[in-house]
């Protein structure tokens, strides 16, 4: 595990991420460029090691999320933190929204999109449903019986 200066040393080669002191020695990190209206990247860095890096719109990734979009990044490797911080920034910078398309069993096609604060699916041009996350929009789609084609 990397100890609390470490993850510092790493964390501040981003030089687009402007560091926050927060309460009770903790630090977060903000993405003033950030095209959504989520900055914080890195979230409550404590002394103890343990921490947090938004990943929520990250599309591929092999780590869990909780249900605020965050990864608890306690116990990773220094490639580990640069690819998930990386793949935060890369993920806050798309300027275009981001779309996906679902399928069901019986071929019905529905289309979830980003509208930079909302999670939106369609029915073709109808408005479906609309989640505050991503996450959220996911359950439900897979509640429903959509699976993500590619």
């Amino acid at each position: 595990m990397l100890t609390f200066e470490e993850k510092l040393t790493i964390i501040d080669t981003f030089s687009e991420l402007e560091r926050h002191e927060v309460s009770l020695g903790r630090v977060n990190y903000h993405y003033e460029d950030s095209v959504y209206d989520k900055k914080v990247i890195v979230y409550h860095l404590h002394p103890n090691g343990n921490g947090f890096v938004f990943a929520e719109m990250i599309e591929e990734k092999d780590y869990p999320v909780d249900k605020k979009g965050m990864v608890n990044i306690r116990d990773f490797s220094e490639e580990k933190l640069r690819t998930v911080i990386q793949q935060s920034i890369e993920s806050l910078s798309e300027s275009d929204p981001h779309e996906e398309n679902w399928k069901d069993k019986e071929n019905n096609k529905l289309v979830l999109v980003n509208d930079y604060d909302t999670w939106n699916v369609y029915a073709g041009e109808l408005l479906d449903a609309s989640f505050a996350t991503y996450n959220s929009a996911v359950d439900y789609l897979q509640q429903e019986g959509f699976k993500r084609i590619e």
